[in-house]
């Protein structure tokens, strides 16, 4: 984990300042690079070739090239071998790889890759700037674009890997509104927008070029083939092929690895294939929580870790927090985010972090599985309303019927979704009316969520298989923007360093060849007994230990909705005070009524109340006090 810190003119203070402020992503070293034309920072968290010979900006030998880079490249060592018929080499880090690469292959170079990255290059012989964001989107890149500053001055770029940076400028720090209000709806940010106006995220997969004032924006990466593959033996191999081959490529480190066990299916295969490759004990870590009732549901996850780490002999952390250790935390929680990120587990996230960070700089996740493979219980659902929509209509109307007099009035709204991007929105969107009363009407709403993810689903053919549509669509959107990006924050604002095994960006091609049949056979209609992603289990199945088999699918939260009644009650309500909550975007009324009806248990209004007070957090901090970083 490292930070990238850039623009398009000579101001070598400036980007010292932009390093400082993301000094936290790279503990290990700053530098800095002034020229003609480009000023280039960053901060070094030395994970690869840890000699002086690895740090940045680093240089070609010739002078032309400078470059800034953030990541991995887990096969920089067959690509060093074909670079060096014609490249010498000063270093053994896998940056100079990227340096190399770009000279002789050029912008192409990203399509060699396997990795997690995000990287600038100057390039002094054009005058153009490079930047390149890897496959998945598990490296974050920044940038704000002014094709004509004031006073007649020349198009300037800023970049990096947090905005916090970008502030360091003379941006003005106001709220997008289309982000706002995509945020209000679907509880994250997506791309390319962020809260700040002006300021954008690089989609994944891509790469910009900025020369002679113009930036041009390109996708490099973007999956077409949906063809179901023939095989289902063959696929399993292929998928447990790829991903032991995944694994053993993202061990490679000259700094201690650890693995976060979740406790889940996929956690757990990730630690069994690092144990099969680790010479000595794997260090793991989890997270529970402190809570005095229900915890079968809260720490069931947690305490079959405990067994898992048992099962592999790993050396073994654990972490239980409660409500108050949260709270203690929320300030800095939203200076790292940048921008608002609703789900609360980001806190567990960043404290697990911190324990981590006190043995290893990297850590490796099992995130990305229930996108590629069919893990949640949305997808069986997506299934059968499909099928009832084959249905005669009589048959339908009957079904609807009996849903209504058993007062499942939600099930019975997805049932009547036609149009492809209404189910998704079915599914991942909070209910309009619930969002429209809490917002102030003169809040301009010109990008509605349908018209943003609408491209989604009308480019590909998908041979009629919806669900592989609706996966993949999670996959580019929420896994990206919210997932990836919450832990990349809370993870890089430990110094900590984390990798992503099954978003190897061969697995994600397979698994969109891979029919939904393979991945879901239940229903889902019952979530206490829907599992999922049938095909990986299968391949994955010899890390399992049999007491995760049979174990329904569970997803990661926290006790948020209990903790706001008890431990941050006071402070919630403090942060929701009409004296407090931004009246020029929020009706008050209706956010204290919405924060009433919680409390008194009349209605469950967590998701957007902590929407609510994660973006009043991020407003206090980078609008009102003008992002000063919390200690």
């Amino acid at each position: 984990m490292c930070s990238i810190n850039g623009f398009t003119w000579v101001d070598e203070g400036l980007v010292r300042r932009m390093n400082k402020v993301t000094a936290h992503r790279g503990p290990d070293g700053t530098g800095a690079f002034v020229a003609d034309g480009i000023s280039l920072g960053h901060n070094r968290l030395a994970i690869i070739d840890l000699s002086p010979t690895g740090a940045q900006p680093m240089r070609s030998p010739d002078g032309r090239l400078t470059i800034v880079f953030n990541g991995e490249i887990y096969n920089f060592k067959e690509l060093r071998s074909e670079l060096e018929k014609e490249y010498s080499f000063r270093s053994s880090s896998d940056t100079e790889v990227i340096l190399h690469a770009y000279a002789k292959y050029g912008p192409e170079c990203v399509k060699k890759f396997n990795g997690i990255f995000a990287f600038a290059i100057w390039d002094a012989r054009t005058n153009e700037v490079f930047l390149a964001r890897d496959h998945a989107g598990v490296k974050p890149l920044y940038y704000f674009f002014d094709p004509s500053p004031k006073g007649g001055q020349s198009a300037r770029l800023i970049f990096s890997s947090e905005i916090k940076a970008i502030l360091e400028h003379d941006v003005v720090r106001e709220v997008d509104t289309d982000a706002f209000n995509l945020y209000m709806r679907m509880l994250y940010v997506p791309e390319p927008y962020t809260m700040f106006k002006g300021v954008r995220k690089l989609p994944p997969a891509h790469y910009a070029s900025f020369k002679n004032g113009m930036l041009s924006v390109v996708n490099y990466w973007k999956i077409s083939d949906f063809d179901d593959v023939s095989s289902k033996d063959e696929a399993q191999e292929r998928i447990r092929t790829l991903f032991k081959d995944s694994v053993r490529r993202q061990l490679i480190s000259d700094r201690p690895v650890g693995v976060f066990l979740s406790g889940g299916l996929d956690s757990s295969a990730v630690l069994g294939a690092v144990a099969e490759n680790a010479s000595g004990k794997v260090k793991t870590y989890s997270v529970g929580f402190d809570v005095d009732v229900q915890r079968e549901k809260f720490n069931a996850d947690f305490m079959l870790a405990k067994q898992t780490a048992q099962h592999y002999g790993s050396d073994h952390h654990t972490l239980m927090i409660s409500g108050k250790d949260i709270g203690g935390q929320l300030s800095r929680i939203a200076w790292h985010l940048d921008e608002p990120n609703a789900n609360p587990t980001a806190g567990a996230i960043f404290l697990l972090s911190r324990l981590a960070k006190r043995d290893v700089a990297v850590v490796l996740g099992g995130d990305g599985a229930d996108e590629l493979f069919g893990g949640y219980r949305r997808y069986a659902l997506s299934r059968v309303i499909r099928r009832f929509g084959k249905l005669p209509g009589t048959v339908r109307q009957s079904i609807l019927y009996l849903l209504k007099q058993a007062n499942r009035t939600e099930v019975m709204e997805k049932f009547s979704k036609n149009d492809p991007t209404d189910l998704f929105l079915s599914f991942l969107a909070q209910k309009e009316a619930n969002v429209s009363a809490l917002i102030r009407k003169d809040i301009p709403q010109n990008l509605s969520p349908k018209a943003h993810f609408a491209r989604y689903f009308t480019s590909a053919d998908f041979s009629g298989d919806f669900e592989k549509q609706f996966m993949n669509t999670d996959r580019q959107s929420w896994l990206t923007d919210e997932s990836l990006l919450r832990s990349d924050k809370m993870t890089s604002g430990q110094g900590l360093e984390e990798r992503v095994p099954i978003l190897d960006h061969r697995l994600i091609e397979l698994s969109c060849k891979i029919p939904t049949k393979w991945k879901i056979t239940h229903s889902g209609l019952r979530s206490d007994s829907f599992k999922g992603k049938d095909i990986w289990r299968d391949a994955i199945a010899e890390y399992l230990p049999e007491h995760l088999l049979g174990e329904p699918k569970r997803g990661w939260f926290t006790p948020m909705a209990k903790w706001v009644r008890t431990e941050l009650k006071e402070q919630v309500g403090e942060i929701l005070s009409p004296a407090n909550l931004c009246s020029e975007f929020f009706n008050t009324e209706e956010v204290q009524e919405m924060w009433r009806a919680h409390l008194e248990s009349r209605k469950y209004n967590l998701n957007l109340i902590w929407a609510v007070v994660m973006w009043q957090l991020w407003y206090d901090t980078f609008i009102k006090n003008g992002g000063k970083k919390q200690l």
